[in-house]
C-alpha cells in the first residue's frame, strides 16, 4: 500500500457524493475493458444508470482527500433476477465496482472487497456473488485469488459478451 491509499477513508454513500463524479469514475475504471471490446455498462452509463444502480443496493465509496477514487455496490438477493445464481437466499452479490486506475493494483480494490464482505455477513449472507466478462481472464483470476468459484454462466441484454458467475461462500470471522 502507497501513502496515497493510506489516506484513504472508506464509507457508505452520502447523499451529497456527486452521482457525476461517480460516472465519470465507472467509465475511467472501466475504459481498459472497453479498449478490449467489453461493453460493461459501466463503460457508457449515464448519471440516471448510475444514480438507480446505486440506488439498487448499499453503496460504498472510497475517498481521497474529498475526491471519490472507488465505487462498490452490495445487493440483496433478488427473487426476480434472470440469473438463477442471484435470486438463492443468503446469495448477496455485488456491481458498478471500480478503483481510478492510477491507485488500482495497491489493495484498495481488495479493501473494498473486505467492506462488503463484512456488511454481507452483516446482512446475512452466506454467499457473495458477481458477473464479469468471460474473456476478462485477469479480473477472473484476481476474483479466484480472492477465494471466488464458477457458479454459472448468464448473458445480459446490456452487454456484448457472455458473463461468468462467480461466488464465494463467507463465513464469520472467528472471535
Amino acid at each position: 500500500m502507497n501513502a496515497n491509499t493510506e489516506r484513504i477513508r472508506i464509507r457508505g454513500l452520502q447523499p451529497e457524493d456527486s452521482v457525476t463524479a461517480i460516472t465519470e469514475l465507472l467509465h475511467v475504471a472501466y475504459a481498459p475493458l472497453a479498449a478490449m471490446g467489453f461493453k460493461y455498462l459501466a463503460t457508457h452509463q449515464d448519471e440516471a444508470t448510475t444514480q438507480r444502480r446505486l440506488q439498487s443496493g448499499i453503496s460504498i465509496v472510497a475517498e481521497l482527500d474529498g475526491v471519490i477514487v472507488g465505487t462498490v455496490t452490495l445487493r440483496a438477493p433478488k427473487a426476480e433476477s434472470r440469473c438463477a445464481w442471484y435470486s438463492q437466499s443468503g446469495v448477496w452479490s455485488f456491481g458498478q465496482f471500480a478503483v481510478r486506475p492510477d491507485l488500482a493494483r495497491n489493495g484498495l480494490g481488495t479493501r473494498l472487497m473486505s467492506v462488503i464482505e463484512e456488511s454481507a455477513l452483516q446482512h446475512g449472507a452466506t454467499e457473495l456473488a458477481l458477473d464479469t466478462a468471460e474473456g476478462a481472464t485477469h479480473l477472473i483470476r484476481w476474483y479466484e485469488r480472492l477465494g471466488f468459484r464458477l457458479i454459472q454462466h448468464v448473458s445480459w441484454d446490456e452487454t456484448n459478451y457472455r458473463s461468468v458467475v462467480m461466488s464465494k461462500r463467507l463465513t464469520a470471522p472467528n472471535p
